[in-house]
């Protein structure tokens, strides 16, 4: 669990900057700060798709997967709801109540395709590349929120790190189930959400990659419903 421990790190050290700073950060450091990560994050999951379409079993799955997850999502609305959800919590920073901050910081710390796919594959292929790319991303986060809410946002981590062990968890016991066949969709279809991430902080295109999170369900399902039919 090297990489969800790294990941929890730092969100508290990035807290505990924040909080040092305490005036907050002057909008041109964010800025940078999230072109760079977006190219990091664009690059990897771009990186993740092309190392291993040429494994795909299934080379459509990936893009049914893309399509029918899309529309379960924004049926769903995840992306709105999401958002929403931390406009509202998001209100009275300037009072600064602990409640709000911890309230969006949980969201946005573990609702994405680096924090729940990244534990996956720490545990079935012990790479950690999307987990400290998301550690990366946290440190940053979490910077911002600790100089706008105070030292209580250190609560969040311990959040972050029971959500990802129970995906590190799952994933350790259902090791047998999960054929490398199936984790090349996997990474097929997280590397495309990355990627989409990606060009969201870049700014270049919103593609309301939460609205595509279900797209991760189809790859499984449908090797459990090949292994079913082939019974």
């Amino acid at each position: 669990m090297i990489g969800t421990i790294v990941n929890t790190c730092t969100i508290v050290a990035g807290t505990l900057i924040g909080v040092a700073l305490h005036k907050g950060i002057r909008d041109k450091y964010k800025n940078v700060l999230y072109d760079a990560l977006g190219l990091a994050c664009f690059a990897i999951g771009l990186n993740a798709v092309v190392t291993n379409l040429p494994k795909s079993q299934y080379p459509v799955l990936f893009i049914a997967a893309m399509a029918i997850g899309s529309i379960v999502g924004v049926a769903l609305d995840i992306d709105g709801r999401f958002h929403r959800l931390v406009e509202r919590r998001g209100k009275g920073v300037t009072e600064n109540r602990l409640a709000d901050g911890l309230a969006t910081a949980t969201l946005v710390y573990c609702i994405g395709p680096l924090s729940m796919l990244g534990p996956v594959i720490s545990a079935l292929e012990g790479d950690h590349t999307f987990l400290f790319t998301n550690a990366t991303l946290d440190l940053v986060t979490a910077t911002i929120f600790g100089s706008t809410y105070g030292i209580g946002m250190l609560l969040a981590a311990p959040v972050l790190f029971l959500w990802q062990g129970m995906f590190y968890g799952i994933a350790m016991l259902s090791s047998t189930a999960v054929s490398e066949a199936l984790m090349a969709e996997l990474l097929i279809v997280g590397g495309l959400l990355i990627t989409g991430s990606g060009l969201s902080l870049l700014r270049i295109k919103d593609c309301h990659v939460l609205n595509m999170l279900p797209a991760l369900a189809v790859p499984p399902l449908w090797y459990l419903l090949t292994a079913l039919v082939g019974r």
